[in-house]
């Protein structure tokens, strides 16, 4: 990373860019929803796009000078249609919770009926969960997750609907490790005349890889970040089918937010191209192939996972049989330079912010190039700092973890 003019202009900023750079160069990033853009990504996020300032949609703006900004979203649109079949693209959203926001302003009324994966289950704050502005100004109804099993019942999720009879259903969450039955949640809003929305912000890039089947044939509008598993800069995207296009357009422009931040919108373009190549789909595989690995390693070690495994990037994993509180384990991971997040486990008696889980995924290292063995040695290095969580043990873990990390270069910050 170069960051020339910086040193110069800024010499305290500089240092912590620099400071980030190697941190993230020299630690196993487990966070499922981080990951590692690549230099063309990176260079795009920071171009002279940051400069310009572009309300309204190409070909229909407030401001002048979009002779260049509009060929740039038109190319940006194109590009995430193609990649999933989508009839209409907006990538305008600043990330996926506003992009949330926008499906509630173009279909429902406050006060209206949501259904979504409750949060302790899985699912997300903007999926009407009740500290979240969307359980505030709607009604929530959630699901959850079986007990015995970790996974959704979609004959619960059914009965449930016919119910409440909710105007929205979402489907999507951020610690769910299993495939979404799209095409049945399709069929329980139909059953039930709601609308119907699939978050794939986690998932995004593994439906662009065909390593995930994909909400956009089903779903009245598929919302998602750009980053996450699709490699892509820090932002939201909506795909919907032709009839929404109109309300969807219009609850983010001017329904949510003023200009785009286009510099973004270079950047996802780079991404978008890049999801499209033949080795984003090797990709892809690895990712779920890669947390596979984990997920068996960490149950062959006595751990429970969450579900019994994983079908996408994610495993969640309870501790309590390990007698380690998920913060605990956590902070003691980081120190070894294995980073990932301490979480709340589906049914947990622990509060949120002492949860018993911790949450772990595969996107970082599998675009880094790791492969079975590498997550068998980092599945060792986990139980090995969290059977012993004391500073000693986690000092002398991420000596090894960097040492690995060196025979990886991290994607755009190698050099």
């Amino acid at each position: 990373m170069m960051y020339e003019a910086l040193k110069v202009a800024d010499p305290e900023v500089d240092e912590l860019c620099r400071a980030e750079a190697r941190r993230q160069a020299e630690t196993i990033r487990l966070i499922p929803s981080e990951n590692y853009v690549s230099k063309a990504v990176l260079e795009a996020s920071s171009s002279v796009f940051t400069n310009k300032y572009s309300e309204g949609y190409p070909g229909k703006r407030y401001y002048e000078g979009q002779q260049v900004v509009d060929p740039l979203e038109t190319l940006t649109i194109e590009r995430a249609k193609s990649l999933f079949g989508a009839a209409h693209a907006n990538v305008q959203p600043y990330s996926g919770s506003p992009a949330n926001l926008a499906v509630y302003l173009a279909f429902l009324k406050p006060g209206d009926k949501v259904m979504g994966l409750a949060l302790p289950m899985g699912g997300h704050l903007t999926h009407g969960w009740n500290v979240s502005i969307t359980g505030k100004f709607f009604h929530s109804v959630p699901y959850g997750v079986r007990k015995d099993t970790g996974r959704i019942d979609y004959d619960e999720v059914r009965d449930l609907a016919k119910k409440e009879r909710p105007a929205l259903i979402w489907a999507g969450g951020t610690a769910y490790s299993r495939i979404w039955e799209f095409e049945t949640m399709a069929g329980i809003a139909r059953e039930v005349g709601a609308k119907y929305a699939a978050d794939m912000a986690h998932i995004a890039g593994l439906v662009a890889g065909g390593a995930h089947p994909s909400p956009v044939p089903h779903a009245d509008v598929v919302t998602t970040t750009t980053h996450k598993t699709l490699r892509g800069p820090r932002g939201g995207m909506i795909l919907c089918k032709s009839e929404h296009q109109a309300a969807i357009d219009k609850a983010v422009f001017p329904g949510l937010q003023g200009g785009p931040h286009v510099h973004n919108t270079a950047a996802l373009a780079v991404a978008l191209k890049e999801a499209a190549q033949p080795e984003f789909r090797d990709y892809a595989r690895r990712v779920v192939s890669n947390a596979k690995v984990i997920a068996a390693e960490l149950m062959a070690k006595g751990y429970q996972v969450v579900s019994g495994g994983t079908d996408n990037h994610l495993i969640l994993v309870d501790l309590t049989n390990k007698n380690v509180p998920g913060k605990v384990a956590a902070r003691a991971l980081d120190r070894a330079g294995i980073e990932l997040n301490y979480n709340t486990v589906p049914y947990d008696p622990r509060k949120p912010f002492d949860p018993s889980g911790i949450r772990l995924g595969s996107p970082s290292v599998s675009s880094r190039g790791m492969g079975e063995a590498e997550m068998k040695l980092i599945a060792g290095w986990m139980d090995k700092v969290i059977s012993n969580p004391t500073d000693e043990n986690a000092d002398k873990v991420r000596a090894e973890v960097k040492a690995l990390c060196a025979k990886f270069p991290a994607p755009g910050i190698s050099a």
